[in-house]
């Protein structure tokens, strides 16, 4: 039976956070650089941190797994390549999965779009699914490693899905990302990256306000949780942005603002003919 007061997300800071289920612990796009360090994007090109992250990466719980969108300095950086201990699970890109094992992690996933990883805890499963994201505008997503959005459905011993929450990766609006709600029309919580990213001050990279607002309809999640916003000098749309352009769209009541070093807790579907 799904407990709800097990089902949460605390958030450390840029996109970075702890999903917890029944046993389960996942964390996602490990960044623990402090305040003043600088994560590198590649390309020579760098971002200096502005904000400290809620914990560090000794103070982490057990794992259980990483999900990690893409190889980029302020989602791996040389904190968590150092304190992340060499033998956790990490679900990634194929291309982030080759990287990863020449660091010496030895269990790394690199999914194709549209493949999926299965963890198991006790009766408890989380179904991992890589999305389709883009990092960057036409030709200019050459010059970025690949990146996925994810799927994560946790279930139990009945194989029902229980919670199934949506991870957008760092993405800009894209014809493919409409695949998403086809394949999974009824998602209850998403983890929105968003901060209007530019490199060199002109080339956008992730999805500002107006976009994760578009974003928010067309995914259609019960619940969005904004993060990625606000921890480096790259981010040009501020969580104010996004906030405008959702009560503009009519979708407040589905946002939930979660503080760094807060806790949300998540919604459990519950079971057939009764409540959890």
């Amino acid at each position: 039976m799904p407990d709800p007061h097990n089902a949460s997300v605390f958030f450390v800071g840029n996109a970075t956070t702890l999903i917890r289920y029944n046993g389960l612990t996942l964390l996602t796009d490990p960044n623990f650089l402090h305040r003043g360090q600088r994560a590198y994007l590649g390309h020579g090109l760098s971002s200096r941190r502005l904000t400290d992250p809620a914990i560090d990466v000794d103070e982490l719980p057990p794992l259980d797994a990483v999900v990690l969108s893409h190889m980029h300095g302020d989602h791996w950086d040389r904190v968590a390549r150092r304190g992340l201990d060499k033998s956790t699970p990490i679900i990634t890109t194929r291309h982030a999965a080759r990287r990863l094992r020449r660091q010496g992690f030895g269990q790394v996933v690199g999914l194709d779009t549209w493949h999926d990883h299965e963890l198991h805890s006790g009766d408890h499963t989380v179904r991992i699914t890589a999305l389709p994201a883009r990092h960057a505008p036409g030709p200019a997503q050459m010059l970025l490693p690949p990146v996925m959005g994810s799927m994560l459905e946790f279930s139990g011993a009945d194989e029902r899905v229980e919670l199934r929450l949506h991870i957008s990766g760092d993405t800009l609006m894209d014809r493919r990302l409409s695949g998403i709600p086809r394949r999974f029309p009824d998602i209850d919580v998403a983890i929105v990256h968003l901060g209007g990213t530019k490199l060199l001050g002109v080339l956008k990279v992730t999805m500002d306000g107006e976009q994760g607002a578009r974003w928010t309809r067309l995914i259609d999640p019960r619940t969005v949780l904004p993060v990625h916003y606000d921890d480096y000098t790259v981010f040009t749309s501020s969580l104010d942005d996004f906030r405008r352009h959702i009560e503009r769209a009519g979708l407040e009541d589905r946002v939930r603002y979660v503080a760094r070093g807060e806790t949300c807790s998540l919604p459990v579907r519950p079971m057939a003919g009764g409540t959890p």
